[in-house]
């Protein structure tokens, strides 16, 4: 069985990435980094596996069209 999918907060993305706070959240505004998840009213985490997929491959990332409009619900 596959492992489940873990949601990672900011500050284990930043550290993953190497990005700043701020370049991450420019990115996810054109599309090239991976949104937010809510997890909480007041909090939003990041899937692990969209994130390893970012690593991977950081110029060729595209935010896959059925994850665009769900981050601005």
């Amino acid at each position: 069985m596959p492992d489940p999918d873990r949601i990672i907060r900011l500050k284990t993305v930043l550290h993953r990435t190497g990005l700043s706070r701020s370049t991450v959240y420019r990115k996810i505004a054109e599309g090239t980094f991976p949104p937010q998840i809510p997890i909480s009213v007041h909090g939003a985490g990041w899937s692990e596996a969209e994130i390893n997929r970012w690593v991977a491959n950081p110029p060729g990332y595209r935010v896959p069209e059925a994850r665009r409009g769900a981050s601005s619900d």
